[in-house]
């Protein structure tokens, strides 16, 4: 017993017209992905614009120095990400002004006069020993969540502000030496 259908079933269906529906309405899809994009593109825009009226609003925020006292070598330092820096204690609160809210892959060195941050695509940071305040490690910053204990943050001062430093070594042992060596700058500090 065959279960296919008979051949005149097909030639019926064909000859009354029916047929399967359309697969795609060009016009339709180009209206949908115009319409996508200019949300997109107002979405960015909004976020552009707050961006910049951050920075309007920390204008007040003086320039870090940019270079260390004496050149320290890069290559000597701890490899990592530099994820922003923030007002202390508001881990969203993202410092807009002179580069300190920008991402990079940095290296960080520690010696006796400060942490020197040399950063890709981003302007250098150091932070003169004075003005550490010390340093733990932190489950992230705005730019880098890592959760548990990932990241490396240093409070410091800068002017009449206390901020708040995230970087993120690329090795885990390199944590909690970077921030022995941090936090040894305080005590120097304090006994000198």
């Amino acid at each position: 017993m065959s279960l296919a259908a008979p051949a005149s079933t097909s030639t019926i269906l064909l000859a009354a017209g029916e047929h399967s529906a359309p697969v795609t309405q060009l016009a339709a899809r180009i209206g949908l992905s115009v319409l996508l994009l200019a949300v997109f593109a107002g979405l960015c825009a909004l976020m552009w614009r707050g961006y910049q009226r951050r920075a309007q609003r920390q204008a007040d925020v003086p320039a870090p120095a940019s270079a260390a006292p004496n050149p320290l070598d890069p290559a000597d330092g701890v490899e990592g990400v530099y994820a922003s820096t923030t007002t202390h204690g508001d881990w969203l609160d993202r410092i807009a002004v002179h580069g300190l809210g920008v991402r990079s892959n940095a290296w960080v060195s520690v010696n006796g006069e400060g942490v020197f941050f040399a950063r890709e695509a981003a302007p250098d940071l150091f932070i003169p020993a004075v003005d550490v305040v010390g340093a733990e490690l932190a489950p992230g910053i705005a730019g880098k969540v890592t959760g548990g204990t990932g990241v490396v943050l240093v409070t410091w001062r800068l002017g009449e502000r206390t901020l708040d430093t995230g970087f993120h070594p690329r090795a885990k042992a390199d944590r909690d030496a970077l921030v022995d060596a941090i936090n040894s700058l305080t005590k120097e500090g304090t006994s000198a």
